[in-house]
């Protein structure tokens, strides 16, 4: 709709990124970006305005405001992963994924915030501070939410954003930018969606390049998309999607840009439902609102049958060894004598590689490189690392035989419950509450498969819920027509921002206008 006023000139794009970034102010304490790249995003809206005068737009996304998580790589712009490690650090080039959305005239407004190196599921664990959840302060939550005591402020009451994508999520449900790029590696991009009420899309992997992405878990990272509809999801994906000479796990094809069928008929579809995503600790509510998304799709006549995916409940232990060993091998490259942070420690090379990476890394980082070089240790090798790629490999089987069967989607919930005050998520430890917290998305990444999470109900506290989608490897197409159905028949409410109304009435409405249907 925005690409569509932009073309008809009831806006411009220098406009629309003012509004933007004005946006961005008034919701500085949602702390949902690091850098906030007010001048280059500027100058690329004057040139996006340049094309439309001219009449010679670059496709959809000219002129269109976009956010980058902060540990994919941007030239001239800092990329933190928000870690002391490289604070200050700016990449001589461009990930992939960032240059083609720049290639396609989007305005990049700064990079947003996340766990430190990606690791965690609350955005919570970055030096740059948590992330709040912009539901925190809607007024469907603040309706809801009584608090405890007439002493207990509104200050302590608000609820994390997830993770470990939560920026990205925080920046896209506010309103401050229309669309946004997060990785996913065991749900780090789905996760924050569902909490914060917008689209999220982890395509198949080697759909999209991963050059430039910061690594996690090479074998498992995707980079993925957040939007405010499965649409435009589809048409972010349709400008990433494809071949990459820099990255060798991209797939050789070429891939069609689609336009999403609007589904009328779903009766010819086979919904599966896993009865292993009945996890332990999956609230009551969560689980009401997946049986009555079951029901939807039944009532419409489609085939919902009860799958069984056994090995899933193995699967976060597995993900552990593999996580871990991955992550290992990926933090070995940040020692102090190439980029990033340097200790003064100057007795040895090896002191000062120590120092460096005491310095650098926060607990969560270091516990993972920890029990990832314990795993790969050559009496342990055997033992852990080859047993859990065995375990991945029957989890991936499982997913294959389901759809063998004629399963053309699996739906399950995204989440365990909704978004947790912060208060109490930083009760337990990074590595618990990942553990609780990737447990239903995670095994998506194992298999590769793509996953999407549609926003579809507010809690009784009233937060929002989601519910995943998973389809079958490369067809990503049939699985946003789905989902994109599915949105249409839940019709999400819309966030309203009482905080933002205050500082900034007229951009909001404004936001509201051109962004949803």
């Amino acid at each position: 709709q925005v690409s569509a006023a932009l073309k008809e000139g009831r806006v411009t794009p220098t406009e629309l990124c003012q509004r933007c970034l004005s946006l961005i102010k008034s919701t500085k304490f949602l702390n949902a970006y690091i850098t906030v790249a007010e001048e280059t995003a500027l100058k690329q809206a004057e040139e996006s305005e340049k094309r439309y005068r001219t009449g010679q737009p670059l496709g959809v996304l000219d002129g269109i405001p976009i956010a980058v998580k902060d540990n994919f790589n941007t030239a001239g712009i800092e990329t933190t992963c928000a870690s002391n490690m490289l604070k200050g650090y700016i990449s001589p080039y461009s990930a992939t994924v960032v240059q083609k959305l720049l290639d396609q005239g989007a305005v990049l407004l700064g990079k947003t915030n996340l766990d430190e190196f990606a690791m965690g599921s609350g955005s919570t664990d970055g030096i740059f501070g948590p992330v709040r959840n912009p539901w925190s302060y809607s007024r469907q939550y603040k309706e809801k939410s009584v608090l405890k005591s007439q002493s207990e402020d509104e200050e302590s009451n608000w609820v994390i954003s997830g993770g470990s994508s939560g920026g990205s999520a925080a920046a896209v449900s506010s309103f401050t930018c229309f669309a946004a790029l997060g990785s996913d590696t065991g749900g780090s991009t789905r996760n924050p969606a569902a909490h914060c009420g917008v689209v999220g899309l982890k395509p198949t992997y080697g759909l999209i390049s991963r050059h430039g992405l910061i690594p996690l878990v090479n074998s498992m990272d995707v980079p993925g998309i957040l939007t405010r509809c499965v649409d435009d999801a589809a048409v972010v994906l349709g400008s990433l999607a494809g071949h990459d000479p820099k990255d060798s796990t991209t797939i050789q094809d070429n891939f069609k840009p689609f336009e999403l069928p609007s589904l009328t008929d779903v009766s010819k579809l086979s919904i599966g439902i896993p009865k292993e995503y009945n996890a332990p600790g999956l609230s009551s509510e969560i689980l009401a609102l997946w049986s009555k998304a079951a029901d939807l799709f039944k009532d419409a006549g489609a085939k919902v049958i009860e799958v069984s995916l056994p090995h899933t409940r193995y699967s976060i232990v597995c993900y552990h060894v593999l996580c871990t060993a991955e992550v290992a091998s990926n933090m070995a490259r940040f020692d102090g004598l190439e980029y990033g942070h340097r200790s003064n420690m100057n007795k040895s090379t090896e002191s000062m590689y120590a120092a460096t990476r005491r310095e650098g890394f926060n607990d969560v980082v270091r516990g993972r490189i920890l029990s990832g070089n314990y795993f790969l240790l050559k009496q342990n090798y055997e033992n852990y690392f080859i047993k859990a790629q065995k375990v991945r490999r029957l989890i991936a089987n499982d997913f294959v035989k389901v759809f063998q069967s004629g399963v053309d989607i699996l739906l399950t919930p995204t989440t365990l419950s909704d978004a947790a005050p912060y208060m109490e998520f930083i009760k337990e430890d990074n590595r618990t509450r990942s553990a609780q917290d990737d447990i239903l998305t995670q095994a998506a990444n194992m298999a590769g498969l793509p996953a999407i999470n549609v926003p579809t109900a507010l809690s009784e506290r009233g937060l929002p819920i989601g519910l995943q989608f998973i389809g079958r490897s490369f067809q990503e197409k049939q699985l946003l027509s789905v989902a994109k159905w599915f949105e249409k028949q839940v019709k999400f409410p819309v966030i309203q921002l009482e905080e933002v109304k205050r500082h900034d009435h007229d951009v909001f409405q404004h936001q509201k206008s051109a962004s949803f249907s």
